[in-house]
C-alpha cells in the first residue's frame, strides 16, 4: 500500500462475517492515502452476500473502479459472484504466493479473502502485497484476452 501502488481509488465490500476485517483493510488503506469506497455492509448483523458481491463487481466490471476487495466469511461466495461479471478476475488469496500471481499472471482486479479463513496480520499482508504487484503482461496478456472471448 505504498504511495506508488497506482491504484488510488479502490471500492470495498464484505458481509457480515467479515465485516470487522474489512475495516482493518479500509483503515490501513485510508492511512496509506488511497481513497476508499465502502459498499457495505456496515454491521455484523446477517445479510446476503450476493448483494455486496453485486456492488463491488459490478463497479469493476463497468470500469468504474480499477479495482475492488471482497470479503466474506470463507471468500469463496464473493468469488463465485464477483466473477459473473464481465471482465472481473476475482482472485481468492488466502496466501501471498496466491496474491502475487493473482497479479502478475492473472491481473486480478478483485481481491477476495476469507474473513474467517485468514488472520488480521496476513490479510494486511495479502492486501499490501496484491496492490503493489504489477500485472507482467506478455505471454499472459494473450491468456487473458482468451477470457474476454467466454
Amino acid at each position: 500500500m505504498t504511495e506508488t501502488s497506482g491504484h488510488r481509488k479502490i471500492i470495498i465490500g464484505c458481509d457480515h462475517a467479515a465485516y470487522r476485517l474489512k475495516e482493518i483493510l479500509k483503515n490501513a488503506m485510508e492511512e496509506k492515502g488511497l481513497t476508499i469506497i465502502d459498499a457495505g455492509t456496515y454491521t455484523e448483523a446477517s445479510m446476503d452476500y450476493p448483494d455486496i458481491g453485486k456492488a463491488v463487481a459490478g463497479k469493476v466490471s463497468s470500469g468504474e473502479f480499477e479495482r475492488g476487495v471482497l470479503l466474506c466469511g470463507t471468500g469463496l461466495g464473493m468469488s463465485m459472484v464477483a466473477n459473473k461479471y464481465p471482465h472481473v478476475r476475482a482472485a481468492l488469496c488466502n496466501d501471498l504466493f496466491s496474491a502475487v500471481m493473482s497479479r502478475r499472471h492473472n491481473n486480478a482486479n478483485i481481491l477476495v479473502l476469507g474473513g474467517r479463513v485468514v488472520g488480521d496480520i496476513l490479510a494486511l499482508e495479502i492486501l499490501r502485497t496484491w496492490l503493489e504487484t504489477p500485472f507482467e503482461g506478455g505471454r499472459h496478456q494473450k491468456r487473458l484476452d482468451l477470457f474476454d472471448e467466454i
